[in-house]
């Protein structure tokens, strides 16, 4: 399968981030800006109190209390709330996931790359910090270099009983979207079995 070039998606969090920002001040009185000056100005310094600050002083959600303590230190990555935020981010993400140690991994991942693209048009790659998700309606995938040698090729196969190279790793009983896993340790691995198993994944979510 010929190597294409590569380009990357933004997942529904995205969105649902920007809807968050957006609605913060029709919700708790304040904008993003407008927290962020608060905290700087009168919140503890430390993290942990700056978080229960929020939440006993201005009956904050604990997600909400978080976000906007971290957001405040720096940490939140809101910058991400929109897709040119996200995609700015995203080559990024898969570089550092396959450098130092891990560098070696990089052409399994241009393989499942590759593999996943040529499911459809309705297909989109999602990097994040700890590996990189395959959706079409939902997750149906995913890329985790877990190892100096092996990435995990996890995938959302629901109740299909694991057997030969496919891996129960526990999702269904957890309630994840992930509930299979495949090792790969080379390109031979990338073969007509892991190839069978993602279109299988891709036609549940159909």
């Amino acid at each position: 399968m010929p190597k294409s070039k590569q380009y990357y998606d933004p997942h529904g969090g995205v969105a649902m981030l920007r809807n968050w920002i957006d609605t913060l001040k029709e919700k708790t009185g304040r904008d993003l800006d407008e927290w962020t000056a608060l905290i700087k100005a009168k919140a503890p310094k430390e993290i942990k109190a700056r978080r229960a600050w929020l939440k006993e002083k201005y009956g904050l959600g604990t997600n909400a209390a978080w976000t906007l303590a971290d957001h405040a230190d720096g940490k939140a990555g809101l910058e991400e709330a929109d897709p040119e935020g996200y995609l700015a981010n995203a080559v990024g993400y898969v570089e550092a996931l396959f450098s130092g140690p891990k560098a070696a991994l990089r052409p399994l991942y241009d393989r499942l790359y590759d593999l996943a693209r040529s499911l459809g048009k309705d297909i989109r790659i999602c990097p994040g910090k700890t590996m990189i998700s395959i959706y079409r309606t939902h997750v149906i995938a995913q890329i985790k270099p877990t190892t100096r040698t092996r990435v995990d090729f996890g995938l959302a196969l629901k109740n299909t009983p694991a057997k030969g190279r496919l891996i129960d790793t526990g999702g269904l009983a957890k309630k994840d979207r992930i509930t299979h896993r495949i090792e790969i340790t080379s390109l031979d691995d990338i073969d007509a079995y892991v190839e069978k198993w993602l279109k299988r994944a891709y036609e549940m979510d159909g």
